[in-house]
């Protein structure tokens, strides 16, 4: 270890020591956190996939040092740049851990399965800490909180197409939903007479490591992404990352979607200029994530979408499917409903 290496790794650990010893408020995961102009812990839900992951970023100014602590004040993250990076310095940091599945599919080894309430054991609530040093050794100091506040997947996604004119429009559309997924879904008496699918989870079970029931969990933004979806081995594989993504708030449905003040039902509007970019026949897939006021965010996935159909809406061809039974498909080769939804 180099002179400069040393030195600085001391001098991390002297601020961490005054940073801890001083005691910290917490500071909001949304807003600039003390020194840092933003910094955020979340936990991620894929609801559809049937996995969860902790993210964490840190946005500073010139770091060559930063690092993540846990609320028991043990450091979980650092990292030192070396080189043309020193030099360069950084400013964000974002990342992901690994995303293993949360419940037991069986097509996967179940030795990797970690279950929502294993992974709520691992993870601990309370004020994740942020620490960074500057290329002018100035020290930056932030902090934001982890909950287990986990929003409900978003419900009944769907896609649906329409002719206006010659162009096709293309609209998104889901409702609030109660449980979450395949990482834990809400067992119904039914469903418990009948012997519930012991792959998944049973929600009632693990309530308890909850901050909130999901369901009550308010949804502060709904997030929206469209992205195309073509095989790697296709050429029109380089459109996968033309991604339209659209945020809007909790409550933003139309004034007829409501119930007693609440919305029972959201849809987004896909523009006709992102349409127009692809070409016909062009296999999608979507997602909506009801993301949290701490930004714990649920995703719910859908795929086998046919953007710019070109056999929408009358000219569907028939065909068998895979279990035999006669059917329609459309342009893009999927199966279709009669009614051509």
């Amino acid at each position: 270890m180099n002179i400069l290496s040393f030195v600085s790794n001391r001098l991390f650990v002297l601020a961490a020591v005054a940073f801890f010893g001083a005691g910290i408020t917490t500071a909001n995961a949304t807003e600039p956190c003390d020194d840092f102009g933003e910094c955020k812990v979340l936990v991620e839900i894929n609801s559809t996939d049937g996995d969860a992951g902790f993210h964490f970023l840190m946005d500073g100014d010139d770091l060559r040092w930063a690092g993540m602590f846990n609320p028991h004040g043990r450091k979980i993250f650092s990292y030192h740049t070396r080189r043309e990076l020193r030099s360069q310095t950084l400013t964000e940091t974002f990342a992901e851990s690994a995303e293993p599945l949360c419940w037991f599919d069986p097509e996967e080894d179940p030795e990797d399965v970690v279950t929502l309430e294993e992974f709520l054991g691992r993870w601990k609530t309370g004020t994740y800490h942020f620490l960074g040093i500057s290329a002018g050794w100035e020290i930056s100091s932030g902090a934001s909180p982890l909950g287990f506040d986990l929003p409900a997947a978003p419900a009944e996604v769907e896609y649906e197409s329409e002719m206006d004119g010659d162009d096709i429009e293309g609209e998104i559309s889901w409702e609030p939903g109660d449980d979450l997924g395949n990482c834990a879904e809400r067992w119904d008496e039914e469903d418990e007479e009948e012997g519930d699918d012991p792959n998944v989870p049973n929600l009632d079970d693990i309530l308890h490591l909850l901050d909130e029931d999901p369901e009550d969990v308010e949804v502060f933004a709904w997030e929206v992404v469209l992205e195309p979806d073509f095989e790697d081995e296709d050429p029109n594989s380089v459109l996968n990352n033309m991604k339209y993504v659209v945020r809007i708030p909790g409550d933003g449905c139309d004034e007829d979607e409501k119930v007693d003040g609440e919305c029972v039902e959201f849809e987004a509007e896909v523009p006709d200029d992102y349409l127009e970019t692809l070409p016909e026949n062009t296999p999608a897939k979507a997602e909506v994530g009801a993301i949290g006021l701490e930004d714990n965010a649920t995703f719910t996935e859908i795929d086998e979408i046919c953007l710019n159909d070109s056999l929408f809406p009358d000219d569907y061809v028939e065909g068998v499917n895979e279990d035999g039974e006669d059917t329609l498909f459309n342009g893009c080769g999927f199966e279709v409903e009669e009614d051509g939804d």
